[in-house]
């Protein structure tokens, strides 16, 4: 499940760090998303997949394997 963040178009609302802290963060200067892992992950799966659901501007996306 590879993932994509396009940081040009976070706002900084943190959904995807409270949805799925262990994927995603804010850098401390702008609060704009960070991508912890590479998204293989198969354990976060849901959390991410809710994550990019929610993101309020689509900064975040699942890339086509």
């Amino acid at each position: 499940m590879p993932l994509s963040v396009h940081r040009e178009r976070c706002i900084g609302s943190g959904t995807c760090v409270y949805t799925a802290p262990e994927v995603f963060a804010q850098d401390e200067d702008e609060g704009l998303v960070v991508l912890l892992t590479d998204g293989t992950d198969q354990a976060n799966e849901r959390a991410v997949r809710s994550a990019v659901e929610r993101c309020p501007v689509a900064a975040i996306s699942l890339d086509a394997p």
